[in-house]
């Protein structure tokens, strides 16, 4: 298909004006007449306000000219618009882009008239738009398009298998799921057994879907806290010993653990501690946040919220969300 760009003598606002009357290669140009073309190009114009100048019919005869001696188009061949009845229905395609660049609002764009209700020689009933032949699944005058066979019967509901709401509600309906849900929202009864409500080993709160993760996040968290100071001091003490080994000769060589195991620490943290959320909100347990704490997270001064919220988790399996103040446990 060859693209109008290649005339030479259309400029970029009347091939702009062409494309969205419709008119998008040679073909198509050259099966029009003059005066067909000036009419389609004046409603398209008209809607969307492409040019100011518009062609002139010596332009667009022109146009015609060239584009029926590149494609080898005789008069003797049917005329594309011609061949449509002057009552029929027209719609002119309306690229986003020219309505953003025209500044073209929706309202602005006449509305389309349904084909059953169109006069003239394009009038059709909505009784003629599909024939039995067609609903008969036998292919279209073409035989390029298959239609479906609307006769064959419908997929029924079963109604056997639709459920009331107070089936739904009952609680002996689904022993399971309720069990699960009354898991979820407290303990059992034998993992308080014996503990005093009021203290913190009574273990309270909604049920973490990932315990074990948090577990294991609490304690690299907490052994990464107290590593990486250890590390900055086990490493001084090493260079100082081998600077000054006269008054540093008590530092033993076995010190050299806490650093060399913090790159294994580190890389635990991003496994494990970064990944883990509260149940309730979702926000990230393990990583510092400047923002407005709740007023019952796990708090001391001088440690801050990190390193309290590990340490209530290790000792006691459930803790408060730094953020929105859940109870949330780790065990059944």
């Amino acid at each position: 298909m060859t693209r109008l760009s290649s005339i030479t003598q259309i400029n970029s606002l009347s091939l702009e004006l062409l494309e969205a009357a419709g008119f998008l290669d040679l073909d198509s140009l050259a099966r029009v007449d003059a005066a067909s073309l000036i009419q389609e190009l004046e409603k398209a114009n008209k809607v969307l306000r492409i040019t100011d100048s518009f062609p002139t019919d010596l332009d667009i005869n022109e146009w015609i000219a060239v584009a029926r001696e590149r494609t080898g188009f005789t008069m003797e061949e049917p005329v594309l618009v011609d061949a449509v009845p002057s009552e029929a229905l027209f719609a002119i395609p309306i690229p986003a882009r020219l309505l953003v660049d025209k500044e073209v609002s929706i309202d602005d764009i006449p509305q389309g008239v349904p084909l059953d209700q169109a006069m003239g020689d394009a009038g059709i009933k909505g009784a003629d738009l599909v024939s039995p032949r067609k609903i008969s699944g036998q292919t279209g005058p073409l035989n390029h398009v298959k239609i479906g066979d609307i006769t064959s019967p419908r997929l029924e509901i079963d109604n056997s298998r639709i459920k009331s709401m107070p089936t739904l509600s009952d609680p002996s309906h689904s022993t399971i799921h309720a069990d699960r849900i009354a898991l979820i929202c407290a303990p059992l009864k034998e993992t308080n057994l014996g503990r005093n409500p009021k203290s913190r080993r009574y273990i309270r709160g909604v049920l973490h879907s990932h315990p074990l993760r948090i577990g294991i996040s609490a304690w690299v968290t907490l052994s990464l806290y107290l590593l990486v100071p250890s590390a900055f001091i086990s490493a001084l003490l090493l260079l100082l010993s081998t600077q000054a080994p006269k008054y540093f000769a008590w530092v033993p060589k076995s010190i050299l653990v806490f650093p060399a195991s913090l790159p294994f620490f580190g890389i635990a943290y991003l496994i494990w501690g970064l990944g883990s959320n509260c149940r309730i909100c979702s926000q990230k347990l393990f990583i510092h946040r400047t923002c407005l704490k709740n007023s019952k997270a796990h708090h001391r001064a001088g440690l801050g919220y990190i390193l309290p919220l590990c340490i209530h988790i290790i000792l006691f399996k459930w803790f408060r969300c730094t953020y929105c103040g859940t109870p949330v446990r780790l065990k059944k």
